[in-house]
């Protein structure tokens, strides 16, 4: 039929059955994305448009069709599942006792802001780790029932959807979101939705708050295309980490100031406050300038808003922290300095890195925070490194930056199937059994055959999507049927016993996702056996910007159409959570070869080994901490003083050799059963060692023992000490800073070389002062004895006692009996450092003398 004139469109949405009223509350709480039964109550009332709608419940419920809803009303199979689910959610959110907390006040409350929230593909807010992570993050906290809000933006497009040309080329297409059909709903106040707003060069900027729910935490995002802003400022929020770097600037401003802001307009009074990244850093800011509204000088503001935040870095590369010219920072704070009362330069320097010219978000969230951790032990290493010129004279290795190793939330990447099967065959309790330390025991209580009947179910699942996903490329871009039956002829759900391996993350240059083309001709020998044939998976995007990513994504296109490697070779385009489920739990192997030392964790590998993927990975981020022999291989890194040409071909020689001598013939070693015994053996040591090692009730609770609690009760004690304290130790900071370079240590007389086991030998140094008085210098003697292997020294610290001034010129004395535990030549070194009893880490100031 033809049609003529304008259309319009209406869409007519279903009236849910008295049956199914709570169908709506279960779409508003994303519980959804960690309650696989949930979810299925959707699917099974229309398996078609859910895929259709992204898996998203509200949109669901706003389509479907009414008949279908009213079978299902009257359908007791159905009914039952309802029940069970609704039984399951009142259950969770009945239950609101804090779990393993300890010194957690009642009052306390951790607010987590973040640029992106990956909590389910439903709300396509993330881009990849960082998101991911936040989302897990919420959900292990709503699981521990921790007092938690978690602050974001809502983007109108959020990230790009990807799908990949012929010839390999990205092409990232953005798509309005019809908030109306996502889990969120407005904030409203006094009857209408609440806004607040932000000031930017000649304008304001309002936004309006969105409330999202996930399980016992509420999320908060911020939206600012309304019809209150003009044209370029209602697209600040449009994309995430999309447009130039004013729009960045821009979007920093709204999440960090118009996030504290939208937490006091809801009467929300936090009392830790978490930076995850630094892009949220201005949130800082925001704090410093209500205190100094209320009658603080800009300084002792500082510091008390310091004592309870906490910042968490992500990025081991330099070149990936923010940075906007400080030119850009004085247009966009110019007012900001007039109602503080400091100068552009005093902000400059909160913000500034030694040597370098722009403002520095990192900067600023580790001079604005007391509490700054790296994401692994390797990357605490990396970032003490990075960060060592902000505490210049202390050593990289004694710097503020910690660690607490990055985790998964369990509930949301362990397969059902396999929590079903542990279930059934050891028991109920098997999970806390494995936390216990008795995981090896407890999986062995698993048939074997049963274990690897669950894996080729779940390796099936992952077929069937990707056979799909490979079709509608192929065909889109005008292949024939005949090539992709080629294609296709190993990704057989029927017959799942070809070994696969997946590759899937962001694609960026240090992650190397073509390593594994270094050499053609040995790939071609490890996968193109006719016996023992090897399929590798890729998927995952390069941000729009990134030339050199989305040039490998070429090279991989490139390689899978060579005729030897077209079945052997995929490459998956439209990488989101969905995808990254299915294969985190179906392949066979997940690798993993970043340039150590750039991979700041990763958790993607976590995902797979805790679901019986056997992880191959360079010994870098996660996989460091994670390896054991016998639960996945460790590609050896080639030493760091060779090019990165000759260390990319030795590192992949190394990653052939694994595939070739352990790898494959490991997976192909099939006795009668039809499998490998000892693939089994080592994939369930893979569940044993890493499922409870890498859970995010372990990760969030040790930011609440290691990190929330002691903010929390540095900025309690510090308002304990009275109104002035903050103001007392800024001061106290600014008189340290001001004497230190006229601070000295000498060595009074000359000391022994050689004494018995058992004697004392006394030492006495003159330490000069400069005008400190005894107690704000901490003295201390290093005592280092030579490790007999590879290991580095081990070091004791003992401290010198004041014993008065000598003279009138500023020098005092400081003696210590030093009688040493063990024998040896033995060093010992003589140094001294600010100490003051309120400093949240003892090198807090960044400085130090040597003797």
């Amino acid at each position: 039929m033809m049609r003529r004139g304008t259309g319009f469109v209406l869409e007519v949405n279903p009236k849910i059955p008295r049956e199914l009223s709570r169908l709506k509350e279960l779409a508003f709480n994303l519980w959804y994305s960690w309650h696989r039964p949930a979810r299925e109550l959707f699917a099974r009332l229309h398996p078609h448009l859910w895929d259709a709608v992204g898996h998203t419940p509200v949109a669901f419920l706003q389509q479907v069709d009414q008949q279908r809803l009213n079978l299902a009303a009257h359908d007791p199979e159905f009914i039952a599942s309802y029940d069970r689910v609704l039984s399951d959610y009142d259950r969770y959110h009945a239950d609101t006792q804090l779990r393993s907390a300890h010194g957690w006040d009642a009052s306390d409350q951790v607010a987590y802001f973040c640029a992106e929230f990956g909590l389910h593909e439903s709300l396509p807010i993330y881009s990849g780790g960082l998101g991911i992570l936040a989302g897990d993050h919420c959900k292990a906290a709503s699981d521990m029932r921790l007092p938690f809000v978690g602050v974001g933006l809502l983007y109108r497009q959020g990230y790009f959807a990807q799908t990949i040309g012929p010839d390999g080329s990205q092409i990232a297409t953005y798509t309005d979101a019809d908030f109306a059909s996502l889990p969120a709903n407005p904030v409203m106040h006094d009857g209408s939705e609440l806004r607040v707003s932000v000031s930017l060069p000649g304008r304001t900027v309002t936004l309006r708050v969105w409330h999202v729910r996930a399980g016992h935490v509420n999320l908060y995002f911020l939206d600012s295309d309304i019809p209150e802003n003009n044209s370029v400022d209602r697209r600040i929020t449009f994309r995430l980490y999309g447009g130039d770097r004013t729009v960045r600037l821009e979007q920093e401003i709204v999440l960090g100031i118009g996030g504290v802001r939208a937490l006091r307009a809801l009467s929300i009074r936090p009392t830790v406050w978490h930076i995850n990244e630094g892009h949220a850093a201005f949130l800082i800011l925001e704090r410093a300038r209500e205190l100094v509204a209320g009658g603080t000088a800009f300084a002792a503001a500082l510091e008390a808003v310091a004592a309870n935040v906490v910042f968490t870095t992500h990025t081991a590369v330099p070149a990936g922290h923010d940075y906007f010219d400080n030119a850009v920072i004085e247009r966009y704070f110019s007012e900001y300095c007039r109602d503080t009362g400091i100068a552009p330069a005093q902000l400059f320097e909160l913000g500034s890195m030694p040597g370098g010219p722009d403002f520095n978000m990192t900067a600023l969230a580790v001079r604005g925070s007391r509490s700054c951790n790296a994401v692994s032990r390797i990357h605490a290493e990396v970032t003490s490194r990075i960060l060592q010129e902000l505490w210049p004279q202390i050593p990289p290795d004694e710097n503020p930056i910690g660690h607490v190793t990055n985790a998964v939330h369990v509930p949301t990447f362990l397969a059902p199937e396999w929590a079903d099967a542990f279930g059934r065959c050891v028991g109920a309790d098997w999970y806390e059994r494995v936390k216990r330390g008795g995981g090896a025991a407890c999986l062995d209580d698993l048939p074997d055959e049963v274990f690897w009947s669950v894996h080729q179910r779940l390796k099936r699942q992952l077929l069937h999507l990707v056979r799909h996903r490979v079709s509608v490329r192929h065909f889109r871009s005008q292949g024939s049927a005949a090539q992709l039956e080629r294609i296709l002829r190993l990704v057989n759900p029927e017959e799942p016993g070809v070994l696969t391996i997946g590759f899937a993350r962001r694609f960026a240059t240090y992650k190397r996702a073509a390593l594994l083309f270094d050499s053609l001709e040995r790939l071609r020998s490890i996968a193109c056996d006719a016996k023992q044939p090897v399929i590798f998976i890729f998927a995952g995007k390069a941000h729009p910007a990134d030339a050199p990513g989305q040039d490998v994504i070429r090279e991989i296109a490139r390689i899978a159409r060579l005729p030897e490697f077209e079945d052997k070779i995929l490459l998956l385009e439209g990488y989101d959570l969905h995808l990254a489920r299915r294969l985190v739990k179906g392949v066979d192997v997940w690798l993993n070869n970043p340039i150590y030392p750039l991979e700041a964790s990763g958790t993607s590998g976590m995902k797979a080994g805790m679901n019986g993927v056997l992880n191959l990975s360079l010994l870098d981020g996660w996989w460091n901490e994670g390896y054991q022999r016998g639960s996945g291989w460790a590609i050896p890194a080639a030493g760091s003083a060779l090019d990165q040409d000759t260390r990319n071909h030795e590192e992949a020689r190394a990653l052939y050799e694994l595939l070739q001598n352990e790898v494959v013939p490991l997976y192909y070693a099939r006795g009668n059963t039809g499998y490998s015994s000892a693939w089994v053996a080592m994939a369930k040591q893979s569940i044993a060692t890493l499922l409870p090692r890498f859970d995010a009730s372990r990760m969030v609770g040790e930011y609440v023992d290691r990190i929330y609690v002691p903010a929390a009760t540095r900025s309690k004690r510090l308002d304990a000490s009275g109104p002035e304290a903050a103001a007392q130790l800024s001061a106290w900071k600014t008189r340290v800073r001001a004497a230190w370079p006229a601070v000295a240590i000498r060595r009074i007389e000359d000391g022994r070389s050689r004494i018995a086991f058992g004697d004392n030998e006394r030492i006495a140094i003159a330490v000069q002062l400069a005008g400190l008085e005894p107690a704000d210098v901490r003295v201390e003697l290093l005592l280092e004895r030579p490790s007999l292997s590879n290991d580095p020294p081990s070091v004791e610290t003992a401290v010198f006692k004041a014993e008065g001034a000598v003279g009138p010129d500023g020098w005092h004395r400081y003696t210590l009996d030093l009688a040493p535990a063990y024998c040896g030549r033995l060093q010992y070194f003589m140094r001294a450092y600010p100490s003051h009893e309120l400093l949240a880490h003892r090198f807090e100031l960044g400085l130090m003398v040597w003797n």
